[in-house]
This record gives structure tokens, C-alpha cells and sequence, in this order.
């Protein structure tokens, strides 16, 4: 699969909330995510993908409800795909907020070797 192949699949998941079936289809089993800063649950470092699949199921089942995400065309250079999300979310004890992230992702040998989000 191509690097823009990927990142078109990636961003039709994301767009749908998909995120565990773009980890298990798109996903290297050595993925790496970074995100910003570590927090209580997870090092700023995640490494391999049953690890990246903990931390986004974790994430979900944080979630109350998912109102809305809009995903922005991919940007695709090379080997590295980048585009913007936002989610408009209820975070269980938190309440109703906005997420808005840029999402970057490396490719290699036809799988996500990386990701990484700056918000």
C-alpha cells in the first residue's frame, strides 16, 4: 500500500471515530505514538501496537458521547502524512469539549511506524 493510500484509509477511519480498525489494518506491530506530554495513564512515549491499542481504547472508553469529527484532506510527503482533526467530545467527569489536533504519521514498508499529535 502506498503512503497515500494509507493516509486516505487513515483519515476515512478517523473521520468515522474507527480508530482501533485503522490501528489493527494500517498499524506497524513496532508503531510508536508520541503525544505532548505524558499523563497519569500513559508515558509520552507509547511503543508497539498492543500498547497503542490499550491507549486508544482507554481514550474511548473515556468518552461519554462523540458529537462530531471533522478530518482535513491528508497532507502527504514521501513517507509522512499530516492533517488536522477536531473532535467535539463529553469526557466522562469532564464534560463537553473541543479537540483540535495535528495528527503526523510515518510510513514504512506500507504500515504507520509512527504517530504523533501536537494540540
Amino acid at each position: 500500500m502506498t503512503t497515500q493510500e494509507i493516509a486516505q484509509k487513515l483519515v476515512a477511519y478517523c473521520a468515522k471515530g474507527e480508530f482501533e480498525n485503522a490501528q489493527k489494518e494500517l498499524y506497524a506491530e513496532d508503531a510508536v505514538s508520541i503525544e505532548p506530554y505524558a499523563t497519569p495513564n500513559f508515558a509520552k512515549e507509547t511503543k508497539g501496537l498492543p500498547e497503542l491499542q490499550k491507549k486508544i481504547k482507554f481514550f474511548l472508553e473515556g468518552l461519554d458521547a462523540i458529537h462530531s469529527i471533522k478530518v482535513s484532506e491528508p497532507l502527504v510527503v514521501a513517507n509522512a502524512i499530516s492533517f488536522t482533526m477536531d473532535m467535539d467530545v463529553d469526557m466522562r467527569g469532564q464534560g463537553r469539549m473541543n479537540m483540535a489536533e495535528i495528527c503526523v504519521y510515518e510510513v514504512k514498508d506500507g504500515k504507520v511506524i509512527s504517530e504523533q499529535f501536537f494540540f
